[in-house]
């Protein structure tokens, strides 16, 4: 017979009961925290959402003024039943440059990729102003009259943006306020 059995028996059950507690306090914690994550979830999707949509707007505007015509789109890629969170899905940019057919923005020249990626960041920056931006050499690909186009839709934008344009275009040199 073991004397202290009773002894050891009273510490392995105060031992017990405090993980009990513990796994108890750590099963709450986890629930708060995939609640939290949850809730961080669906507002992100709501968020996306509502800017995806502001975005393809605007981004359809400028594509057309950039352009001179013509017309684009943002897509999300296909979103399935197992993968259902826009956050998850890819975007797709659809471009119809005037005179030509739709298209994926791969197979355009390298002037048309470039306006379309301008015309992507002025989409968000009509979204979302940021007070200042730094682009290098966006008008290389560009001819005189996209360049143009470009400088004025720059311009129409300095009112709530400061523009640092680093090119070796004398056109867009032209059209600059300060010239470093």
């Amino acid at each position: 017979v073991n004397p202290e059995a009773i002894e050891e028996l009273a510490e392995l059950e105060a031992a017990a009961e405090f993980l009990r507690s513990h796994k108890e306090e750590h099963e709450e914690a986890s629930t708060a925290m995939k609640e939290a994550i949850d809730r961080l979830n669906e507002e992100s999707s709501t968020r996306f959402t509502e800017t995806f949509v502001a975005v393809r707007e605007n981004f359809q505007a400028m594509f057309t003024r950039l352009f001179g015509g013509g017309k684009a789109d943002l897509y999300l890629e296909e979103v399935t039943a197992e993968n259902a969170d826009p956050l998850d899905a890819g975007i797709e940019i659809r471009a119809q440059p005037p005179g030509k057919e739709p298209k994926s923005i791969s197979l355009l020249s390298g002037g048309e990729k470039a306006l379309c990626a301008v015309a992507l960041l002025f989409a968000l920056f009509r979204s979302k102003p940021s007070p200042f931006c730094i682009l290098d050499e966006v008008d290389g690909p560009l001819d005189e009259s996209n360049i143009d186009r470009f400088m004025q839709l720059v311009h129409d934008f300095t009112d709530e943006t400061q523009f640092i344009i680093i090119t070796h275009a004398q056109r867009s040199m032209s059209k600059m306020d300060s010239i470093w």
